[in-house]
């Protein structure tokens, strides 16, 4: 079965993400596929927890993520709102690792294989990436080649797909930074500057993929 990412459990208020152009309905973001949960901080920072489909029942965790099942047979999903900032669906979800092996075994033991890695550096220090499918999500695991630390995986940070990422950096404002190429070829990227609007997660906007826009 394929493991499909359904929801994330954020511990941000809801108003936070308004600010930044997400359409918010309650405590819920709906952002392609994904339903993104606001908890709320009294829950924690950041990226708290996940449900994922096509799991074994009994998960509750996955290297030390808090993890929930989704239902076998969900309901059928509702139509994504627009949101004003212009984003369409999640590009990918940054995990980070501090034992890219173990991180990698825990992953590998629920069905998931590595589509690709890469070498980098974070701060100056080496890195490896390495690039997993949950349904219309990248997983993108970070931690170093070349050590192995002790304490939990986290999921550390969103980036989103926006129609126009122009537009959206003209409707934010000072709220994110400047507009720049991205990793990917042909993409840019912009960072949200969400820390004093409240958002504990490190949220980027990235520009569609050029097969995407090429289809258009």
């Amino acid at each position: 079965m394929t493991l499909t990412l359904t929801d994330l459990l954020v511990a941000d208020r809801p108003d936070s993400w308004r600010e930044v152009g997400f359409a918010v309905d309650g405590d819920v973001c709906r952002v392609g596929a994904v339903r993104i949960r606001l908890v709320g901080p009294q829950h924690g920072t950041g990226i708290v927890g996940w449900a994922l489909g096509g799991v074994p029942g009994d998960t509750r965790d996955v290297d030390g993520i808090p993890t929930t099942p989704a239902p076998a047979d969900p309901p059928a999903a509702a139509q994504a709102p627009t949101h004003p900032n212009g984003v369409t669906h999640l590009d990918h979800v940054v995990l980070l690792s501090p034992d890219l092996a173990r991180t990698g075994a825990a992953l590998g033991a629920l069905g998931l294989d590595v589509r690709r890695e890469r070498a980098g550096a974070l701060g100056g220090t080496p890195m490896r990436q390495l690039f997993y499918r949950l349904g219309e999500v990248i997983l993108e695991v970070v931690g170093s080649p070349e050590t192995a630390g002790a304490g939990p995986s986290c999921l550390w940070g969103l980036t989103h797909v926006v129609a126009d990422i122009d537009a959206a950096a003209a409707l934010l404002g000072e709220r994110t930074g400047p507009v720049k190429d991205a990793v990917q070829p042909g993409r840019r990227i912009t960072t949200v500057r969400g820390r004093d609007l409240g958002l504990s997660v490190r949220t980027a906007l990235i520009s569609p993929h050029l097969r995407r826009q090429d289809r258009q």
